[in-house]
C-alpha cells in the first residue's frame, strides 16, 4: 500500500513539475488524435450529409454498415494499416510505417464511421423537419446542406468531441501502426501499457491521471454544448 501511495505522489509530482517527457507525450498525443479529428470530419460529415439528405438505392444498408462500421475493433484496423503501409504492401514505398502519420490514419478509419453515423443521425432529424421548407424555396442541395450543418453546428461539435474522446483513449491499432518508438510514435496510451509493463507506475499514473482528466473535460464540453443546443432552441 505504501508502494501505491509513493506512485501516486511522484505521479502527482510529475504532473504539477511539469515533466518534459509527460509533456512530449502528451503533445504527441493530442496531435495525433485531433489531426484524425480533423480528417475524420472532413470526411465524415459530408458523407453523413449525403446519406442524411439522399434518397439512393442501397442507402438502407449503407446506414447499417456506417453503424457497424462504429463498433471497428481497433487491433483489426491497425492490422489492414499496417499491411497497406509496410514495405510488402501497396503503400510502403511512402515509408509511413512507424511514424505518427500511420497513427493518424489508423485513428481517421476508426473515427470516420463514427462521424458519419452520429451527423447523419442528427442531420435526418432536421432534414425531416425543414424538407418542405426547402422545397418551398427551391433551394439548391449545397445550400441546403450547409443550412442543416449550421443549425446543427452545436450537436456536429459533440459529434466531434466524441470522436475525440475514441481517439485520445485509441491503443491498439496506434501500437501496431506506430511502434511505440519513443520520442517519436510513444503516445498516452501506449505508454501507459509500456511503463505498467515495466513496473514504472509513476510516469503510467501520471498520464492516467491526464488521459482521465481529458475525458472528463471532453464529457463536460459535450454537456455543456447540449445544454446550448437546448437553450438556442428554446430561444
Amino acid at each position: 500500500m505504501q508502494d501505491f501511495a509513493e506512485s501516486f505522489s511522484l505521479a502527482f509530482g510529475l504532473v504539477l513539475a511539469a515533466d518534459a517527457d509527460l509533456l512530449e507525450i502528451i503533445g504527441l498525443s493530442l496531435r495525433v488524435s485531433l489531426s484524425a479529428v480533423l480528417i475524420s470530419c472532413a470526411l465524415g460529415l459530408p458523407l453523413g450529409a449525403a446519406v442524411a439528405m439522399g434518397h439512393f438505392p442501397g442507402r438502407h444498408a449503407l446506414i447499417v454498415l456506417l453503424n457497424a462500421l462504429m463498433g471497428l475493433p481497433p487491433v483489426v484496423v491497425g492490422l489492414l494499416v499496417y499491411l497497406m503501409l509496410s514495405n510488402a504492401g501497396p503503400f510502403g514505398w511512402l515509408q509511413l510505417l512507424y511514424t505518427p502519420t500511420a497513427m493518424i490514419i489508423a485513428q481517421s478509419i476508426l473515427i470516420t464511421p463514427i462521424v458519419a453515423a452520429l451527423s447523419r443521425e442528427v442531420l435526418e432529424q432536421l432534414h425531416d423537419e425543414y424538407d418542405e421548407q426547402f422545397r418551398s424555396l427551391c433551394l439548391p442541395p449545397h445550400i441546403a446542406v450547409a443550412a442543416l450543418l449550421w443549425d446543427a453546428r452545436y450537436s456536429l461539435l459533440t459529434v466531434a468531441l466524441a470522436g475525440f474522446g475514441r481517439a485520445i483513449a485509441e491503443v491498439g491499432a496506434v501500437i501496431i501502426v506506430g511502434g511505440n518508438i519513443a520520442h517519436l510514435t510513444r503516445v498516452m496510451t501506449t505508454a501507459i501499457a509500456l511503463e505498467t509493463s515495466k513496473g514504472d507506475l509513476a510516469l503510467a499514473l501520471a498520464l492516467g491521471i491526464v488521459l482521465i482528466t481529458m475525458a472528463l473535460s471532453v464529457n463536460a464540453a459535450v454537456m455543456g454544448l447540449r445544454a446550448s443546443a437546448a437553450r438556442q432552441a428554446y430561444a
